[in-house]
């Protein structure tokens, strides 16, 4: 939406230039006429996506579930880490660290932060994130967060997959 945007403001621009050197009053009204389309089309924009609306937070909820079916349900709002803290790591079986060591799965990491997570971690909640393949997650010395349990969940997925 924004590269559309950024095109009308262009287009008006351009307009703009042969308003002033022709005195032509059709290019200075074609140049207002863009930069009102643009203005609209910002407005059309915001008025989708604007918070607390019904049908964008069911937009939004239908395009997270298909992107991420892996739904976590933290049981306890006591047990959830304030923002400062790192939640604990999660401990992983042996045998399935060896099946995480192979996977190419992508979990989410914070930068300077020591856990990766699934992306649809509650401890994540508006924190810029990055994705890394667990594996590349695990080399570069990341460890599961306890709240989510990432290695759990895609071991589960990786031998239900089998």
């Amino acid at each position: 939406m924004l590269f559309v945007v950024l095109l009308l403001v262009l287009a008006a621009l351009g307009l703009l230039v042969p308003a002033l050197t022709t005195s032509n009053t059709i290019w200075a009204w074609s140049s207002v006429g863009a930069s009102v389309l643009a203005a609209l089309v910002l407005a059309w924009d915001w008025w989708r996506r604007r918070p607390g609306d019904p049908a964008a937070d069911t937009r939004n909820a239908e395009r997270q579930a298909a992107v991420d079916d892996q739904r976590v349900v933290v049981s306890d709002e006591a047990d959830m880490p304030s923002a400062d803290e790192e939640p604990p790591e999660e401990d992983t079986d042996a045998a399935d660290l060896l099946v995480v060591a192979d996977l190419v799965d992508e979990v989410r990491v914070l930068d300077e932060r020591p856990r990766y997570h699934l992306s649809s971690c509650s401890w994540l909640a508006g924190r810029p994130t990055l994705g890394l393949p667990v594996q590349e997650a695990r080399q570069l010395q990341f460890t599961p967060c306890a709240l989510c349990t990432p290695d759990a969940v895609l071991v589960r997925q990786s031998r239900s997959a089998s």
